[in-house]
């Protein structure tokens, strides 16, 4: 609930992510590979969303604060100004950090660098120079303003157990290991020989320790309120997930909270029909399967009469697959005339909501795949994606295609092996049995390399006998049937014996004919 006073002890959301912090600096004091730093990158952009809904959450209970106040401004009016205060200081302290984010980035990167997206994620002099450069000393001046915010805050919190646990949130102080020579400041743990990455991933989680403890000052200023003498016309129920997508076997949590409500009466929270099994209103659920998932609910408030008020409220969130996306860039090739399979995905966004335009030819939705036909050969086409997120559309990439015309076939005839399977055959250095080559029937073409399997249809071909005087004695077939002539000169054959297939024409999906090369059939 917002302005609850349950802030003795640190939330399990926050446990969870100071867990992650830790394990990932253990992993990469062991200097582990480069998927590890890619690791930040995910933990960052985590953070991130954590400290939007933060601050999100904070805005609500300020706003609360702030009605509060505008009732009655005499009661409510230090609390508000201590608000006021805090707001301020927290914006501006998240503000201060954030450029620093920015500086570090574009040490890396350059002029346009993004800490969104470092290029180069394992730099390990952009954070040093960045903050420890004693001309600028931005590590020491960061260092102060933490000291200055947590001394803010604990002017705030009257109640030593809760100021104690934020003091060791925000605390600078470094413990030095043993066998360390020399004693180290905070800002040299932080920044000294760390990678930009991680180096940024540490200014994102320190921003959340302080949107934490933000929101545990605000809530302790609504708590030293007396709200049971402020009356008010309209109550709300509120879900405040920390994330709305949850990678499969991973936990979604969400806080259930009503405004303006009475902290000496807790709400019971119901879920999906039951009640939920703590008074903190914190929702857990295991994710399992793929895709959206819905919850509703009602919040039960008693009032002061004995009987309760209902309040429902409604959320989902979207379990997605874990994934890593692989696009080897020298493979972008579509072949013309044939349907080309293609995975498009967006991690995060289910399937249906993801939609896929082309160039150059026709794109459309089989099931979770696609399939391209592309037109003009040597004419490139490019496949737009977009999501619909949050009520609109949103552009996610496109990626550029070559359109290629198909290989030519190999020909073959096919003939039964000893299981009676069909197979292809196809030509010297391997042997064919004259049996086997009079019960054959046709001359067949495909393109069968595991990569591509695509039949051409065998248009007409000629095949060259040699007699005892070494005389060539062509024979035309019949379309892509071995005409009567042609089945004539195979009885003639004898064992050891070869002739050639020659001027083959073929038909592929594409509509081209094309001439492929011979073949030499050998008898057994």
């Amino acid at each position: 609930m917002a302005g609850g006073n349950n802030v003795a002890r640190m939330s399990p959301r926050q446990r969870m992510i100071n867990l992650m912090y830790i394990v990932l600096t253990a992993m990469l004091a062991l200097n582990v590979s480069s998927d590890v730093l890619n690791g930040f990158n995910q933990v960052h952009d985590g953070l991130h969303r954590t400290n939007l809904t933060m601050a999100a959450k904070n805005d609500v209970q300020f706003r609360y604060l702030k009605d509060l106040y505008e009732q009655n401004p005499t009661k409510v009016g230090p609390w508000y100004e201590k608000g006021l205060d805090l707001q301020e200081l927290s914006n501006l302290l998240i503000n201060n950090i954030d450029s620093l984010k920015t500086a570090i980035a574009r040490q890396a990167d350059g002029p346009e660098g993004d800490y969104r997206d470092i290029v180069n994620l394992d730099d390990l002099e952009a954070a040093s120079v960045t903050m420890l450069n004693p001309t600028t000393n931005r590590g020491r001046k960061l260092r102060e303003r933490v000291d200055a915010y947590r001394a803010f805050i604990g002017e705030i919190i009257n109640d030593s157990t809760k100021r104690a646990a934020l003091d060791e949130m925000l605390s600078t102080e470094v413990k030095n290991r043993p066998g360390t020579i020399g004693a180290s400041s905070w800002e040299e743990k932080m920044f000294d020989n760390m990678p930009a990455v991680a180096a940024v991933t540490l200014l994102t989680k320190l921003q959340n320790d302080i949107r934490q403890v933000e929101s545990e000052a605000l809530a302790n200023l609504i708590t030293n309120v007396d709200i049971g003498d402020v009356r008010v016309n309209e109550l709300n129920a509120y879900v405040i997930p920390n994330s709305n997508m949850v990678m499969r076997g991973g936990r979604y949590t969400a806080n259930i909270v009503l405004a303006a409500i009475d902290t000496t009466q807790r709400p019971t929270v119901f879920v999906n029909g039951s009640k939920l099994g703590n008074d903190r209103g914190l929702l857990e659920i295991t994710a399992g399967a793929v895709g959206k998932h819905e919850y509703s609910g009602y919040i039960e408030v008693p009032r002061g009469d004995g009987s309760t008020d209902r309040h429902p409220f409604s959320s989902s969130y979207t379990v997605m697959e874990p994934m890593a996306t692989i696009s080897p860039t020298m493979m972008n090739v579509l072949y013309a005339g044939i349907d080309n399979p293609i995975s498009i995905s967006v991690p995060g966004v289910p399937m249906n909501a993801v939609q896929a335009t082309m160039t150059n030819g026709t794109l459309t939705r089989n099931g979770d795949m696609w399939v391209a036909r592309s037109g003009q050969v040597g004419t490139e086409a490019v496949i737009s994606v977009t999501a619909q997120m949050d009520g609109r559309t949103q552009p996610m990439g496109s990626m550029t295609f070559r359109v290629r015309k198909l290989p030519d076939p190999t020909p073959f005839i096919p003939v039964k092996d000893a299981q009676g399977n069909t197979v292809h055959y196809k030509g010297s250095p391997k042997k064919i049995s004259k049996a086997a080559l009079l019960a054959a029937e046709t001359l067949g073409a495909a393109l069968d390399d595991d990569l591509l399997n695509v039949s051409y249809s065998v248009v007409s071909f000629s095949t060259v006998f040699y007699d005892s005087m070494g005389n060539a004695i062509p024979e035309v077939s019949n379309g892509a049937s071995f005409s009567p002539r042609q089945k004539e000169q195979f009885k003639r054959l004898k064992p050891g014996k070869s002739f050639f297939i020659s001027n083959v024409k073929a038909k592929g999906p594409d509509g081209i004919t094309r001439d492929i090369p011979a073949m030499e059939v050998a008898l057994n």
